[in-house]
């Protein structure tokens, strides 16, 4: 048998059984919609990285009663409840840490995704940090915060400069 004999049985037998197997056939790439379980694996994720991101970029040192002073060895039930009594003063007046937990159940995420982009707080609140934080990541602190629930008390108003706070005061 010839070469070219042999080549056109090849193509002959080979062709449609690869065609048959789906060989030659065009691949199809779709994309298939996301499914409840990875939709709701993601909304656990982005939760861990709220509470992640309220772990280390201080948001309990001011926000969480007793948390520096202990070493964040504070039970999660009372973070981000505000620094009442304590306040901080300096020559802007005295301001209190904000009860968060209150706070961002007055707010919807796209409220809190707006109002977050552009916060200019009294010191000592490093405002900046947290317009500097990507919008994923003020999302995620959102929906850890919103998702502990409310807890504590209000905050105290703020006191403008020359008014005496009571005690306790870090100035």
């Amino acid at each position: 048998m010839q070469a070219s004999s042999i080549r056109q049985a090849l193509v002959a037998f080979l062709f449609p059984t690869l065609f048959l197997l789906g060989a030659c056939q065009p691949a199809v790439t779709a994309t298939a919609p996301p499914d409840a379980a990875a939709t709701a694996s993601a909304a656990v994720d982005l939760v861990a990285r709220g509470e992640y991101l309220v772990r280390v970029a201080g948001c309990n040192d001011c926000h969480t009663p007793g948390y520096a002073e202990n070493q964040g060895q504070v039970p999660k039930e009372v973070w981000l409840t505000g620094s009442a009594p304590l306040g901080y003063s300096g020559p802007w007046g005295t301001t209190y840490a904000t009860n968060l937990r209150l706070r961002m159940q007055e707010l919807s995420e796209e409220q809190w995704l707006e109002y977050s982009a552009h916060l200019r707080a009294r010191p000592i609140m490093p405002d900046f940090a947290l317009r500097d934080m990507t919008e994923e990541d003020r999302r995620a602190l959102y929906r850890f915060i919103r998702g502990m629930g409310p807890a504590g008390e209000r905050a105290p108003d703020a006191l403008p400069p020359g008014q005496t706070p009571p005690p306790p005061v870090l100035a």
